[in-house]
């Protein structure tokens, strides 16, 4: 063991009276994610002094799934715990010791919410799975409850697609891997696309990720607050009538581009959700040669930091998917 990692992981069990859904909220997977670490802890506080009870079920809160990261307050303690998730026999890396206390821990749930945030600006928005289905990227039985949720927790925005267009990029980088070698060989492997809720839907339960914002937004973790109270007021596990479903705009990822060069650059500051036409100039190669989006659309997740070999943008078009508001 390294002497400079943190010493242990904590996570706070609360059980109901009365049976109901187990849940899971995790904050900080990422370091430099805090949003969620703040709303979750100001939930803790409101259950243990009594302003918040829990009317069903089991509510399980970790505030810092990544002690290292959020020590450093930086994405990843050593890499990204967000990537190649699961349990590790002979483990190599702080992650991999986080991935082993941490993975067990969603198995015994039924349903996790995952508060992340972003780098570049833009609006807060949900990832949700794929719809059901009995293929072999992402099998999966539960798509009714995560669109139900993602109604409810106060963004206008949901994204779904997340497995399969990783698996784009996969493919493109076992022909071409750049960058570090270690990075390489992780971005070629079909589960370095599987984080906390794609683990979650592996062990038969479901799971949202909601970005509340930009980083440093002070409207962040109110955002996350409230979204941890309408979950619980969604699945019962409060007394309290769960929000109304929201109308939303519904987007499905369909291509990665990953950064080739530290030469790289976009054409203009983009900002998530950006939207861009056919053809449209994203920016060049540091050769010249111009990236330009494949279809109408949305950009998301520009990253001009992106290390070379990694994911330096997303495009998103209109999915058809829940085309009419959810009752």
């Amino acid at each position: 063991m390294n002497p400079a990692w943190p010493p242990g992981f904590a996570s706070h069990r609360y059980q109901a009276l009365r049976s109901g859904p187990r849940l899971i909220v995790t904050g900080a997977v990422h370091g430099d994610e805090t949003c969620g670490a703040q709303a979750i802890r100001r939930v803790m506080a409101e259950l243990e002094q009594g302003a918040l009870s829990l009317a069903a079920g089991r509510l399980t809160l970790v505030p810092v799934a990544n002690p290292l990261a959020y020590q450093l307050g930086r994405r990843g303690g050593e890499r990204n715990l967000n990537r190649n998730l699961a349990p590790a026999a002979s483990p190599q890396d702080y992650e991999d010791h986080v991935a082993n206390w941490l993975c067990p821990l969603l198995a015994e749930h039924d349903a996790l919410l995952d508060l992340h945030s972003f780098q570049s600006p833009g609006q807060p928005f949900v990832f949700l799975g794929p719809r059901d289905n009995a293929g072999e990227l992402e099998p999966f039985v539960h798509a009714a409850k995560e669109e139900a949720l993602a109604r409810r927790l106060g963004v206008g925005r949901a994204v779904d697609g997340w497995l399969a267009t990783y698996a784009l990029g996969v493919a493109r980088r076992r022909q071409a891997p750049a960058g570090d070698p270690q990075l390489a060989a992780l971005g070629a492997d079909p589960r370095y696309g599987v984080g906390t809720t794609e683990y979650m839907r592996s062990q038969g339960g479901w799971a949202l990720t909601l970005e509340c914002g930009q980083h440093a937004d002070p409207a962040a973790p109110q955002i996350a607050y409230q979204a941890i109270l309408d979950t619980l007021a969604h699945l019962g596990m409060r007394d309290a009538a769960p929000p109304p479903p929201r109308a939303q705009e519904w987007l499905s990822l369909y291509e990665v581009v990953d950064k080739l060069d530290d030469g790289d650059r976009f054409a203009r500051a983009w900002a998530s959700f950006d939207p861009v036409e056919r053809d449209e100039l994203i920016g060049w190669r540091a050769d010249g040669s111009p990236v330009r989006a494949q279809a109408p659309g949305r950009i998301v997740f520009p990253s001009p930091g992106a290390p070379v070999g990694q994911e330096w943008f997303y495009l998103a078009r209109p999915s058809s998917r829940l085309s009419a508001p959810a009752a």
